[in-house]
């Protein structure tokens, strides 16, 4: 369906209302949006294992702030359905900071799907139909233990902060979403405390993209960001600690005047926006920060291949039949991320190591070269991956350690007679990636000190 006809059949998206209730350790959610004037959807979230005492203390007024925030951030999931030009918020209270906080990411986070879709990006306006509290904003002044929670989805980079952590002898609990085997099996690798957390999209979504209705990426990781911080509320816990990196920041494409990044809710742009957010209408004292902000996925990779025992948990590939419950860990071997945690680890792992875990040898596959070559072209394909100068230095430090071989790997091969001269300075390049430190942080000292040893030591 084009964009005029359904903004014109489905002018408004209300935020109808919600509710939560609390019953066997659990507190359950369910979020009432409509599309006007038909579409009705109920996503619901269930949060396990919550104390009845930690209900006590938060209290109605705040539970109800913090899930209404929650609904704020799942609105882009169905919103994106028609576009509609307005979004009416019929259950809570926006004042002009929060207004311009969730206007941004629509701005900067759907960019994606406005250039997936071929649209001319635009931001909804918000409609605010509650009357203003007495007193308002009201964040939990609280203070909470000096814990770490670690969101957990599978990846390396979430690894490396919980040992990072570990080794700065922190207290440590992890939180996964929507748990499956494979994930369950990491979790019983990584042997802490664990928070589960099941999210139900409302399946009409699905039925709606079956019939032509618009569908695409959304800042999903924003939603994460302000589930994070609930989690660590509810468990006492007063630093999250999510694992996103400095290549997070570099954008993928140009287009109609703006950047569009993949990863723009990754960013550190959203997260000093998010902290500054939650500070003011969230919870205070909780302390939301990215540990591996400083470094880039090169810098990340070289790392997670000093810790081999994770090797046959950790989970990079977004396919969709790697989130079912699946026997075993399997990697596709086609897309971008499998390509690039392929040749981020090749450098610093054993070769039949790698090969071993991924079920062959990527390098010897040319059917990969497109995605080699989008890696570090002009659009960059729209994943979770490093940036294009170091994924460049990936390749190179790959064909370094080839140095020697009768026959180079295909894929090798080609970024030797194709790429490679297009960096004549890659050497030093690449050396400056490995030793880089980016200063625009939240990281506390203590696991500063951490990373920065991470960083200096020689692994091979």
């Amino acid at each position: 369906m084009d964009l005029n006809t359904l903004q014109k059949k489905y002018p408004r998206f209300d935020f109808n209302g919600f509710t939560w209730e609390y019953a066997n350790g659990a507190i359950a959610v369910k979020f009432d949006f409509i599309i006007e004037p038909d579409l009705r959807f109920a996503p619901r979230l269930v949060i396990e294992n919550v104390s009845q005492e930690s209900v006590k203390i938060l209290g109605k007024e705040c539970l109800d702030n913090f899930i209404f925030n929650l609904g704020l951030a799942e609105i882009p999931s169905y919103w994106k359905a028609t576009c509609a030009k307005e979004i009416a918020v019929k259950c809570g209270y926006l004042d002009a900071g929060q207004i311009r906080f969730w206007s941004d990411l629509f701005s900067n986070g759907m960019g994606q799907f406005f250039y997936e879709n071929n649209l001319a990006p635009f931001v909804p306006s918000f409609k605010v139909e509650t009357v203003k509290p007495k007193i308002y904003p009201r964040p939990l002044s609280k203070r909470f233990s000096p814990d770490f929670l670690v969101p957990v989805g599978g990846g390396k980079d979430a690894l490396v902060t919980y040992e990072a952590l570990k080794m700065a002898k922190k207290n440590i609990a992890t939180f996964v979403l929507n748990e499956n085997a494979p994930l369950k099996r990491l979790i019983a690798a990584i042997g802490t405390d664990n928070i589960s957390v099941k999210r139900t999209i409302d399946p009409k979504l699905f039925e709606l993209k079956k019939l032509g209705y618009l569908n695409g990426h959304t800042p999903f990781s924003s939603y994460l960001a302000i589930l994070g911080i609930v989690i660590g509320a509810l468990f006492d816990k007063k630093y999250v600690a999510i694992s996103q990196e400095r290549s997070s920041n570099e954008g993928n494409v140009e287009y109609r005047g703006q950047k569009v990044n993949h990863q723009y809710s990754k960013s550190f742009e959203f997260e000093k926006k998010v902290r500054a957010y939650s500070k003011k209408y969230l919870a205070r004292n909780i302390d939301f920060f990215s540990s591996l902000r400083p470094l880039y996925e090169i810098q990340i990779a070289k790392i997670f291949s000093g810790f081999p025992k994770y090797f046959p948990y950790f989970l990079s590939c977004n396919k969709p039949y790697r989130i079912t419950d699946s026997s075993k860990t399997t990697w596709c071997k086609k897309c971008p991320k499998c390509l690039f945690t392929f040749a981020a680890l090749y450098p610093f792992c054993e070769k039949e190591q790698l090969i071993k875990l991924f079920g062959g040898n990527l390098f010897e596959d040319g059917a990969l070269i497109p995605l080699m070559e989008e890696l570090v072209g002009k659009v960059k394909p729209f994943e979770c991956v490093g940036t294009r100068l170091e994924t460049v230095a990936v390749f190179y430090l790959s064909l370094k350690k080839e140095t020697g071989s009768k026959k180079l790997p295909v894929l090798l091969e080609y970024f030797k007679n194709n790429i490679l001269y297009g960096y004549p300075r890659i050497e030093k390049q690449a050396n400056t990636v490995l030793a880089a430190w980016d200063k625009h942080n939240f990281v506390p000292i203590a696991v500063e000190k951490v990373l920065r040893s991470f960083i200096s030591i020689k692994i091979s």
